[in-house]
């Protein structure tokens, strides 16, 4: 039986709501990890496709350039990035530059045989795909700290989405896992 494929936010926040401080740090999030990784690994098994937006992209570059341990891209799934301006430079094995709108992208993606889509982020393309109806669950791993100011989920606008809470998993080390289906 074939099912849609399902696109997917997985994604860790601070307790006051910030992916990443203001200048991209994600210092916080290096911690001591209980054992499983809070099931980030029986997560990336049910996918595929990741898609990252181009502020994401860059910086995971930037860290490859570094040589920071783990940092390559995963050739493994298929990895897309959208930005509105074409990248400066041939983008890595593995990696695909996305230039059609994220409707069509979303349609094609969907209607192929695979798995689910997960988006990496940031916060702009969360909106993007949020703000065109394309994201059918928010995975958000709230990490127990304050950063104080930063990158929210995603870009501020006035919108109301009703979400449907699917699950929540409390871990030893404070953080909370709340699992939403985006109302259609």
């Amino acid at each position: 039986m074939f099912s849609k494929r399902k696109i997917i936010v997985w994604i860790s926040t601070s307790a006051d709501g910030f992916i990443c401080r203001s200048d991209g740090g994600i210092d916080w999030l290096e911690r001591p990890r209980p054992k499983g990784n809070y099931g980030f690994g029986a997560f990336y098994k049910t996918i595929d496709t990741t898609v990252w937006g181009r502020k994401t992209y860059e910086m995971a570059l930037d860290y490859q350039k570094r040589g920071v341990s783990g940092t390559s891209f995963d050739t493994s799934v298929k990895n897309y990035f959208f930005s509105h301006t074409a990248p400066k430079s041939r983008p890595p094995a593995g990696m695909e530059f996305v230039r059609e709108s994220i409707k069509t992208f979303a349609t094609r993606l969907r209607a192929e045989m695979g798995k689910d889509i997960w988006i990496m982020g940031g916060a702009g393309i969360i909106a993007s795909f949020l703000d065109a109806g394309e994201i059918d669950e928010f995975i958000i791993n709230v990490v127990p700290i304050f950063i104080g100011e930063g990158i929210p989920l995603f870009t501020p606008a006035r919108r109301n989405v009703p979400l449907k809470l699917l699950r929540v998993a409390k871990f030893p080390d404070g953080l909370v896992r709340q699992h939403y289906a985006v109302l259609k």
